[in-house]
C-alpha cells in the first residue's frame, strides 16, 4: 500500500554519501522506495553502501563526485539520470568547514569553504533542476546547518556559507516553483558523525554543546536528520517549499 511518504519509482542523488549524514540519508530514501545515485569522492569506496541499498530491493549507482569539481559533478548528475532512468530528488549533503578566529581566516580557506558548501549547492541545484523540470518537477533538499542561523565562534566562514545556502533555498524555491520543483533545507545541530567526533571528544566542548541544545540537551544522531530529509522529499511535503527546518533540539529557540 502506498502512503504519502512513499518514494517508489523515484530516483535520488545524494552527495557526500559515503558516511555520516549522507549515508543515513541515502539509506532512508531507499527504505522509502527510491533508487539512489551515490555521490562519492571515490566511486570505489562506498563502504558497502551499494550492497545495503540493493539488499532493500532498490538500485544503487556509485558515482565519482567531488562537488568542488563542477564539471565532474554535472557529468555525474547526467549519468545518474541516464543509468536510473530519471532524476527526481537531489540532496546537497556534501559540505564542511575550516575552523579558526575570523580575524585569522585566509582568502584560500574562505574560498575553499564557500566552494564546498555554497558554490557547489548552487550549481548542482541548477543542473539538477533542468532534469527535474523535464520530468514535471521534483525536490531539492539542501543540508544547511544551525551555523547558518546563529553565530558560532571560530566558524565564521562556515556560518556565512551555510547562511547563504539557507537564503539560496528561498530564491530557488521561488524561481523554480512554476516547474513543480520544491526546494527546502534542513539545518542540523551537532550530530554524532565521523566529522564531529574530534570536537565532541573534548568533554568541555561536548558539555557546552549539550547545554546549548536548549530543549532536549543531547547530541543528535544521523537518522534524525535523514528522516526529515525523506519527509521533505516525499509527497507528504507537497505544499512545503522555500523552508529551512532546524533540527537542533531547541538550540535556535533559545
Amino acid at each position: 500500500m502506498t502512503t504519502e511518504f512513499d518514494l517508489t519509482g523515484q530516483v535520488a542523488v545524494v552527495t557526500g554519501a559515503a558516511r555520516g549524514l549522507g549515508r543515513a540519508i541515502a539509506l532512508s530514501l531507499a527504505r522509502a522506495g527510491a533508487d539512489i545515485a551515490l555521490g562519492l569522492r571515490d566511486a570505489r569506496a562506498d563502504g558497502g553502501l551499494v550492497a545495503e541499498i540493493e539488499a532493500l530491493g532498490r538500485r544503487a549507482v556509485p558515482l565519482a563526485m567531488d562537488v568542488t569539481d563542477l564539471g565532474q559533478s554535472r557529468t555525474a548528475l547526467d549519468r545518474a539520470a541516464e543509468e536510473l532512468g530519471r532524476l527526481d530528488i537531489l540532496v546537497n549533503n556534501a559540505g564542511g568547514g575550516i575552523g579558526g578566529p575570523a580575524i585569522e581566516v585566509t582568502e584560500d580557506d574562505f574560498d575553499a569553504v564557500w566552494s564546498l558548501n555554497t558554490r557547489s549547492t548552487f550549481f548542482l541545484s541548477q543542473h539538477a533542476a533542468k532534469h527535474l523540470r523535464a520530468h514535471g518537477g521534483g525536490a531539492i533538499i539542501n543540508i544547511a546547518s544551525q551555523a547558518g542561523l546563529v553565530a558560532l565562534p571560530d566558524e565564521s566562514s562556515y556560518c556565512i556559507a551555510k547562511a547563504a545556502v539557507i537564503h539560496m533555498t528561498r530564491v530557488h524555491a521561488v524561481e523554480w516553483g512554476e516547474y513543480g520543483i520544491r526546494v527546502n533545507a534542513v539545518a542540523p545541530t551537532f550530530i554524532e558523525t565521523d566529522g564531529t567526533a574530534e570536537a565532541l571528544a573534548d568533554p568541555a566542548f561536548k558539555a557546552d554543546t549539550i547545554e546549548r541544545i536548549a530543549a532536549l540537551h543531547r547530541i543528535g544522531v544521523p537518522s534524525e536528520v535523514a528522516g526529515a530529509v525523506t519527509f521533505l522529499a516525499s509527497p507528504a511535503a507537497s505544499l512545503i517549499t522555500g523552508q529551512t527546518l532546524a533540527i537542533d533540539g531547541g538550540w535556535t529557540a533559545r
